[in-house]
């Protein structure tokens, strides 16, 4: 993740002196690195709290406004929301022990990703240049999430390698994303973001059949919900506009 910011930042000066943004609807690639902050519903609120999601996109907006691309997302939280997941292999004074007969620590946290193919179209409603405006797109793709049980310098084989699957709550499936926000390309091309309202829907389930805290099966199906403002950074790739003069 961090070699591509280098690489967006190390693009970014020579992407901004190919051209300026005409004053006229225009072919352009763009490349977007954002972060957003995201409510739970449906299903997944039980599970998780708020989490944060940082995600990366490619796309291409034609002449008349239509864009198309994908992008992905990496999700992660620390609000758990299960309470005594860990209830099984707890000791009768309420601690976890390694291998060693020693206390351990253990955290929870959410994890997750996402990816879809997205269309849309960018609306000229407002904005410096018909290029900026309105941005609304649909996706289709995939989503999938997991309770990560983390043991610092402990080894803790009652929640590691196979038995670790009786806790994670691994689930998957696919999804759909939804989009309405602003998309600014600043007229010398060197301000570029985008700001917006993100819905996704998944309608996933438990790749993980038993839970061993509750003893019981999972959900065959579920609808999981995740909603919140993502901002970001464009960076625009475009071809230069040829307006000097030649001599031979």
């Amino acid at each position: 993740m961090r070699l591509l910011f280098l690489h967006l930042l190390f693009l970014a000066p020579f992407a901004s002196a190919w051209a300026q943004i005409q004053d006229s609807s225009m072919a352009l690639v763009a490349v977007q690195a954002s972060y957003a902050q995201q409510l739970p519903g449906g299903d997944l609120s039980e599970r998780f709290g708020t989490s944060n999601n940082i995600g990366l996109a490619a796309w291409r907006k034609l002449r008349n406004g239509i864009t198309i691309g994908g992008e992905g997302s990496f999700i992660f939280g620390n609000q758990v929301r299960e309470p005594g997941i860990l209830r099984n292999v707890l000791n009768s004074a309420g601690q976890l022990v390694d291998q060693e007969g020693e206390m351990a620590d253990v955290f929870l946290f959410q994890r997750g990703w996402s990816a879809f193919a997205t269309a849309g179209r960018i609306f000229p409603l407002f904005g410096p240049n018909p290029n900026s405006g309105l941005h609304v797109k649909l996706g289709g793709g995939y989503l999938r999430h997991k309770i990560r049980v983390q043991t610092q310098k402990n080894v803790v084989p009652q929640v590691e390698d196979e038995y670790l699957e009786g806790y994670d709550r691994l689930t998957a499936g696919p999804a759909a994303l939804a989009y309405i926000g602003y998309q600014h390309f600043g007229n010398k091309g060197r301000i570029n973001f985008h700001i917006g309202l993100e819905l996704i829907a998944g309608a996933t389930r438990s790749l993980r059949a038993f839970n061993f805290d509750t003893e019981q099966y999972n959900k065959a199906h579920r609808l999981d919900l995740l909603s919140g403002l993502r901002l970001g950074w464009t960076l625009p790739i475009y071809r230069k506009k040829d307006t000097g003069f030649h001599y031979y």
